[in-house]
């Protein structure tokens, strides 16, 4: 969902409460549309605001999530290093109703002279922005330039009037407001006013939406349901006591605002974020999981983690998606006609059947002859068949085709058998290469990626001289079970070869789903004997990191590292084991993060 006003009102509440004189230690920019601002406070030590301005979902909050960053910084994150390294925070502002937050802060300019610079935030949907601004609100950068079509036919009595331009050097001016009451600033007697002219036919929500500013589409739901007992409730059918709930409802929530008492709350279906608001929400009324939250902060990072981690991967690995699903297509067309011509060879014997028949009678035939009507002796009763020969052969000729197609059938299916064992393992390893990438957290691990598949042959290597011998390595996930081992977690083939083959000891513990695509999962040992909760918690983290995820009841085969070989020629990732025992355990995202080593 976008975020909607009232809903940045309450972040922008707990930022100002939280980093009220922070200064700037460090800035990224992960990505495109994202700013990191590496902050030390006084009370809560160094933290990171994240600032993104992605039009699918914009926000500002503090994160925790390990985000990686480019090689080389961006033309604008330098900017924002040259103006805002050292500088203190000052306030953070939001204009009423705007989807708009303006963090000011006090920098030092070249001369060492303290000026201050605003960083401006406009986080509305399709039209996302971050604005670098002086302390006469000129721009000095932003994120997306706008307006350069026009920008050199403007005059200056015309600027004010003008649609807006986001350049640098130019004036900043806000957003155009909507026309919409200010449900914050309605009187008692505003509100009634409004109501008893509203449409008497007209959805609550509906009416709620279009008449107020501010007002998230849930939030409008979750007041028309306190008010009428229903999301779809009509005006005309709410009765004075409905309208006076629904009254009280607005005034209540003008109270929440103005006092900040704000509760952050999530939903979830089904197990999948869905939305979030600032106040309970009844309107679901069991079909939804609601989890209340300490503050807005953690609340976003857990609810736009896998989203945004899946656009990423989708907008930067685009290209490596494709090409590995168009081999995995590939391949399986390839299976299923060899898959056909197995089939055809089932039948070979009568191949030779009839070879025998045609030589036991070889004084009824002569050349030219098209057909052969004779008894069959491999049938029980002897009834008759008819053969076709190829007239421009003689007897003998025609016998040694059949036997010959006889043994081409033969040595068909041996070579298919092979063929479509490799076809197979083929698929396997293109199928775990997908879920490799889906479990990429940044441009390094596409790159390792990148790599193997330039080392089996399915990508060609870079062209250039510079990058063809450059390796690239990442490291595998890492986390810490309850009673204090460590579990490493591989993100690609790659990595689980490195640590099944390479790091890992022979004593250590080697976790992998049972005939299902995953990550090789190393309990460390130290020579010791495991305790029984860190198999538990390591069995669960082989299942969340595979392709069962969504399963119950995950079979996951456990075994010391001992037991697992890599068989000569293997693609990367592919290992056989000799011994395991098996358990059956149900994957676990919390645990999974309660469990990451950051």
């Amino acid at each position: 969902m976008p975020l909607d006003a009232l809903c940045l009102s309450g972040i922008v509440h707990e930022l100002n409460t939280t980093l009220a004189g922070a200064r700037v230690d460090k800035i990224y920019q992960p990505g495109r549309d994202e700013v990191i601002l590496a902050l030390r406070t006084q009370g809560a030590g160094n933290v990171r605001l994240l600032l993104s301005a992605n039009p699918a979902h914009p926000r500002l909050h503090l994160t925790a999530l390990p985000l990686e960053n480019p090689e080389k910084p961006p033309m604008f994150c330098m900017l924002l290093r040259k103006h805002m390294s050292g500088a203190r925070l000052l306030e953070i502002v939001q204009p009423p109703l705007e989807r708009v937050a303006a963090l000011r802060f006090e920098a030092l300019n070249e001369l060492g002279d303290r000026v201050e610079r605003r960083l401006v935030l406009e986080a509305i949907s399709h039209k996302t922005n971050l604005i670098l601004l002086d302390g006469e609100g000129r721009i000095l950068d932003c994120i997306r330039h706008t307006g350069a079509d026009i920008s050199d036919k403007l005059t200056t009595n015309e600027c004010a009037s003008a649609p807006r331009i986001l350049q640098p050097g130019m004036f900043y001016r806000l957003p155009p407001s909507i026309d919409k009451e200010n449900p914050l600033a309605a009187s008692r007697e505003k509100l009634e006013t409004l109501l008893s002219a509203a449409p008497q036919e007209a959805q609550a929500d509906k009416w709620l939406q279009d008449t107020f500013g501010g007002l998230s589409p849930l939030l409008c739901r979750e007041l028309a349901h306190r008010a009428g007992g229903d999301t779809s409730a009509r005006l005309n059918a709410l009765g004075p006591e409905g309208r006076s709930r629904l009254l009280g409802c607005l005034e209540e929530l003008q109270s929440i605002v103005r006092e900040n008492r704000y509760i952050p709350v999530s939903l979830s279906i089904d197990g999948r974020p869905r939305d979030f608001t600032f106040l309970p929400v009844g309107q679901y009324e069991g079909a939804a999981q609601i989890k209340v939250w300490p503050a807005f902060s953690p609340l976003l990072d857990d609810f736009f983690e896998q989203r945004e981690r899946q656009d990423r991967i989708k907008q930067r690995g685009q290209d490596l998606i494709k090409s590995v699903i168009n081999a995995r297509d590939r391949t399986t067309r390839k299976i299923a006609n060899q898959e056909k011509e197995l089939a055809a060879t089932k039948d070979r014997d009568r191949l030779r059947q009839l070879g025998d028949i045609l030589t036991s009678n070889f004084h009824r035939m002569e050349k030219g002859m098209a057909r052969l009507r004779a008894a069959d002796f491999y049938d029980p009763e002897g009834k008759e068949i008819e053969i076709r020969l190829d007239p421009l052969l003689t007897p003998q000729q025609n016998a040694a085709k059949y036997y010959k197609n006889y043994n081409r059938a033969k040595k068909a299916e041996e070579m298919l058998t092979v063929q479509l064992e490799k076809g197979r393992h083929e698929l396997d390893y293109l199928n775990s290469v997908l879920e490799s990438i889906s479990l990429a957290e940044g441009e390094r691990d596409l790159a390792e990626i990148r790599q193997e598949l330039a080392d089996t042959g399915y990508l060609r290597r870079p062209g250039k001289v510079r990058d063809r011998g450059k390796r690239v390595s990442s490291k595998p996930m890492e986390f810490m079970s309850t009673t204090g081992l460590r579990i490493s977690v591989g993100k690609n083939n790659s990595q689980n070869d490195l640590l099944t083959c390479k790091l890992a000891g022979k004593g250590d513990i080697w976790f992998h789903t049972q005939k299902i695509h995953g990550s090789h999962v190393i309990l460390w040992t130290s020579g010791g004997q495991p305790d029984l909760q860190s198999l538990n918690e390591a069995a669960v983290l082989a299942a969340w990191f595979s392709q069962a995820r969504d399963s119950s009841k995950v079979p996951v085969d456990y075994t010391p590292v001992r037991y697992v070989k890599k068989p000569g020629g293997a693609r990367p990732g592919m290992v056989i084991y000799t011994t395991c025992e098996t358990a059956q355990v149900t994957p676990d995202g919390e645990l999974a993060k309660r469990l990451r080593v950051k």
